[in-house]
């Protein structure tokens, strides 16, 4: 697979295997986040679903303010230098994550300093990524690398779920883990020649030939609190699933993962963003009914097992992410616009993830016992307009529009 990549490249090949190792250690402290949060906030703080949604609104402010933050930071000259500060930051946010004592006020200021490096690395990883590779290839060498990554969270989830399972380790001490690993990512990522990525010239860029973009965005703001927020819940409120539980799914995702990311960037290269991004909104409808139904349809046993599965098809999904950041790029009348209409593209879908997960919290809560559907077959809803909305891409012409 190495060979493969290489072959593909335009840059340094130092640099490149240098930013695909720094990918490792971000996918470490990536399986911390994905398989423990959600029961440290259920187990540790005793949140209920009002608190847990409200929490959303710390966790997601940072990504409405990427753009005027990584525009304030420009100074540094360039994406890596950037990116290095961003894990950093990530880092200090995950460690006091961990040592701080169950206060409410204390978990909010822990998280919005952990999910600002997270939000401010996002869409500067992919320009970088970007800029490794030629013109036609881009998405495969998304997927491939996002494959590394997952194989990282594949082996430090299999550590982790041994760690909870045999060593009964502390919340803080898996914290602690990926705070180091943030750290040792942004070290890796210093060692990068910024001359070997894409410089930032302009702070912010919004144009109206990017309106398309803009809207898919927004939509995916709203897609993602199904698996970021709503999704894990489910598994952990209503069907008390424990930690060491959590860490498996979230194993098994990555396992998955390793496959399915390059194979969906070797679809974006053959049939286009068009077809990638409509059908992931065609199975993500079908994932949300079955989160919503399945305590209906199944008895208890086999309807959890239903969820892992919904569970494991959601995460999934979000690899499609690549489709997104390669029709901003094809679309781009200059250069430039890329990295800053990335960022712009981030904060424009936190519009919707800062107030809909309250909008969810409060319909899951005055539901009563199954009011968590109602949640679900919101999400079906958000489902069918990125469907309709994707149908609409076009990279046929200079940009798309709705």
């Amino acid at each position: 697979m190495m060979k493969s990549i290489k072959g593909v490249l335009k840059g340094s090949e130092k640099d490149f295997l240098i930013f695909l190792i720094s990918g490792v250690f971000l996918g470490i402290a990536q399986s911390v986040d994905g398989s423990t949060l959600t029961n440290y906030l259920k187990e540790h703080f005793g949140m209920m679903i009002l608190q847990r949604s409200a929490l959303e609104f710390p966790r997601e402010l940072p990504g409405l303010l990427v753009m005027i933050v990584i525009g304030a930071m420009s100074f540094l000259g360039g994406d890596v230098r950037i990116s290095v500060a961003a894990n950093l930051l990530a880092g200090i946010g995950m460690f006091f994550l961990g040592i701080i004592p169950p206060h409410y006020t204390m978990v909010i200021f822990s998280i919005f300093i952990y999910s600002m490096g997270q939000h401010i690395f996002m869409p500067l990883s992919g320009s970088i990524a970007m800029s490794f590779a030629t013109p036609g290839e881009m998405g495969r060498v998304l997927g491939r690398l996002s494959s590394v990554g997952n194989m990282a969270i594949v082996v430090s989830s299999a550590s982790l779920y041994a760690l909870y399972e045999f060593a009964h380790i502390s919340f803080r001490t898996a914290f602690t883990i990926g705070a180091v690993s943030f750290v040792i990512s942004a070290i890796l990522l210093g060692l990068i020649k910024p001359t070997q990525t894409v410089h930032v010239t302009k702070r912010y860029v919004f144009r109206k030939e990017y309106r398309l973009y803009y809207w898919l965005c927004m939509l995916y703001g709203a897609r993602k609190q199904i698996f970021i927020t709503f999704g894990p819940w489910v598994l952990v409120e209503v069907f008390k699933q424990p930690v060491a539980k959590m860490t498996l799914l979230f194993f098994i995702v990555a396992v998955i993962g390793i496959f399915v990311k390059p194979w969906v960037g070797h679809m974006i290269d053959r049939v286009g963003e068009r077809i990638v991004l409509s059908t992931e909104a065609f199975l993500f409808f079908l994932t949300c009914l079955g989160y919503a139904f399945a305590e209906n349809l199944f008895p208890p046993t086999v309807a959890v097992f239903f969820i892992y599965i919904c569970y494991i098809v959601d995460i999934t999904l979000d690899s499609v992410y690549m489709a997104r950041i390669t029709y901003m790029k094809k679309i781009a009348l200059i250069p430039e616009d890329i990295s800053p209409s990335l960022s712009f593209g981030t904060s424009i879908d936190h519009v919707v993830t800062i107030f809909l997960p309250m909008l969810g919290g409060l319909a899951w809560s005055s539901g009563g016992v199954g009011g968590y559907k109602y949640v679900f077959l919101g999400g079906a809803v958000v489902a069918f307009l990125n469907f309709v909305s994707s149908r609409r891409i076009n990279t046929d012409r200079p940009a798309a529009t709705i």
